[in-house]
């Protein structure tokens, strides 16, 4: 007997919290030292992870939205010379890393979480804004000639034909974006942004293997289990 759809979507969100709470326990109950039981604790842990998650969340959020909507823009014929500019762009910025964007924006606005959000927002927007582009521009003319046919305006051909059209495009740059945001997120601890970069950071800073696998198990697994709710979502808006 097969197990409903509810319960198999619930079976890697479990199977993912289960691991998150099993790698943390494991580091609470056996740390390899005392100063690893000083900097794994459950307050240190609860802290690191809304620090990580408040970043992943408000960067990703303003991505989704702004780079939907200048794709949309840059999509249109009247701005068909602009718009392979800016895909040009945006694909030579993809190859800039990350953590070179957080030392520009460091360098120019300072230390904190609104300045670690804005450069994550700036990573994360390339890949939604690209796909975006590409999903639009990739629709063949005679579909828009036949909308316009049937008495469309251009309101309608964008939300009834060329977005759902594009949405398996647009949704796979939202996945690619929230993998990258939430390993992008573990460097904002150089920028003093907190999240679970600090247990990657100290780890490393003091030699305490079990405080990096810890920080890095918890990023591993917060990247999987947005991917799969991303794929979630994709799989229920996206009819072919």
């Amino acid at each position: 007997m097969t197990p409903s759809k509810p319960l198999r979507w619930m079976l890697v969100p479990l199977a993912l919290i289960i691991v998150a709470c099993l790698l943390v326990g494991y580091a609470l109950k056996y740390p390899t030292d005392s100063l690893v039981a000083r900097l794994i604790t459950i307050s240190n842990v609860n802290k690191a992870l809304k620090e990580h998650l408040g970043l992943v969340f408000v960067s990703m959020l303003v991505a989704v939205f702004t780079g939907i909507a200048f794709g949309i823009i840059i999509s249109r014929p009247i701005f068909y010379v602009f718009g392979r500019v800016i895909e040009n762009v945006v694909n030579l910025g993809q190859t800039v890393p990350s953590l070179a964007i957080l030392a520009l924006f460091y360098s120019v606005l300072g230390l904190g979480f609104n300045v670690a959000v804005f450069a994550l927002w700036l990573y994360s927007i390339l890949p939604v804004l690209r796909n975006t582009y590409a999903g639009i521009k990739n629709i063949t003319p005679d579909v828009i000639e036949a909308a316009k046919g049937m008495g469309m305006n251009p309101w309608h051909i964008l939300t009834r034909i060329e977005l759902p059209i594009a949405a398996p495009i647009i949704l796979a740059g939202i996945r690619t974006a929230i993998v990258i945001n939430v390993g992008a997120a573990t460097l904002a601890t150089f920028i003093g942004a907190g999240g679970l970069g600090d247990f990657i950071v100290t780890g490393l800073s003091v030699r305490r293997n079990l405080v990096v696998f810890t920080g890095a198990g918890l990023a591993a697994i917060t990247a999987i289990f947005f991917d799969y709710l991303v794929g979630l979502v994709e799989e229920h808006l996206v009819h072919w």
